[in-house]
């Protein structure tokens, strides 16, 4: 059985967070460096070098690459042989309480404190918790013995165009994206990713779409050697649609509205076709790790070369 205690826990939430608010993933780096060489409108390609540009000033000095810190989401896979040890008795005595001290930890660090954007009330009053908690947390039991975890800090620009339909399970999905992105406008800070969930219900769908969102970027590779099946078939074909609809980096145009498209899906109810699509923004804020008992994760700075 292994062991994870709750030091292991809020540190390791605490530095990926931390970790995410200063250094892109390297796969949407890659990607938007692709985009740039390819864009022709000079204002889109202007805006995809000050992206890029601020990736770098961000990474070098460790400052948030957005002032937008975000909204974190929190997703955990708890393996049923893992015991979890020293939350009895402690001032967190819950997962939940644990991951909120990581938050904490992280928002509140002396060396680079991030902005506390969350009210604690959404409906009256609206006052800052000042510490960026709660974060929104989803747990699930899984096979196995170690703790796997996906953290995300997402930004209101892009979580405010986030878009949710009951379809006839005869309509068209792309035509629904299509008539669904112009809608969006600028304000979800392109090029970034569209995250799409189908099927189940509506929460489940909405589910989908934003843990997609934490999938590694691999349209180029796709591109290169074609699509093996429907789901990549789909996915090419929104990735194409949606760039020649010409919003492009920052909606000033050009060749590239987004990097890649996700799609996840699930059984559902034979009359219905619920669908959502959630955005990821320039500033996309991503990382996943594993706790296997031997200690806080750890979490290696990319090559800027690369």
């Amino acid at each position: 059985m292994t062991v994870i205690t709750q030091e292991d826990l809020v540190q390791s939430v605490a530095d990926a967070l931390q970790y995410i608010s200063y250094y892109h993933p390297r796969d949407y780096i890659q990607h938007l460096a692709r985009a740039y060489e390819r864009e022709q409108s000079p204002a889109a390609k202007d805006a995809i070098a000050q992206i890029l540009s601020n990736s770098r000033q961000c990474a070098e000095g460790r400052r948030p690459v957005c002032q937008d810190t975000g909204i974190v989401n929190v997703f955990l896979k708890i393996g049923m042989d893992v015991r979890l040890d020293g939350f009895e008795g402690s001032s967190c005595p819950s997962v939940a309480d644990a991951v909120n001290e990581g938050v904490r930890r992280a928002y509140l660090h002396p060396d680079n404190k991030l902005r506390a954007s969350i009210v604690e009330d959404p409906v009256f009053g609206r006052r800052n918790t000042k510490d960026n908690t709660p974060a929104v947390i989803h747990m699930e039991i899984v096979p196995g013995n170690r703790v796997a975890v996906d953290v995300a800090a997402k930004g209101a620009g892009s979580e405010n165009k986030s878009k949710f339909a009951m379809l006839n399970p005869s309509d068209s999905i792309v035509d629904w994206v299509l008539k669904t992105v112009p809608t969006m406008g600028a304000g979800w800070c392109p090029p970034g990713m569209l995250g799409i969930g189908v099927g189940g219900t509506a929460e489940k769908a909405m589910m989908m779409a934003k843990e997609s969102l934490m999938e590694p970027i691999d349209m180029h590779e796709l591109l290169a050697r074609g699509p093996r099946d429907a789901h990549e078939e789909l996915r090419l074909a929104l990735y194409e649609k949606v760039n020649q609809l010409g919003i492009g980096a920052q909606g000033l145009g050009g060749l590239s509205t987004v990097l890649d498209v996700k799609i996840r899906t699930f059984p559902t109810h034979a009359g219905s076709q619920p669908i959502a699509m959630i955005p990821n923004c320039a500033a996309t804020r991503h990382l996943h790790f594993a706790l296997d008992g031997s200690g806080p994760a750890e979490f290696e700075a990319p090559s800027l070369e690369d």
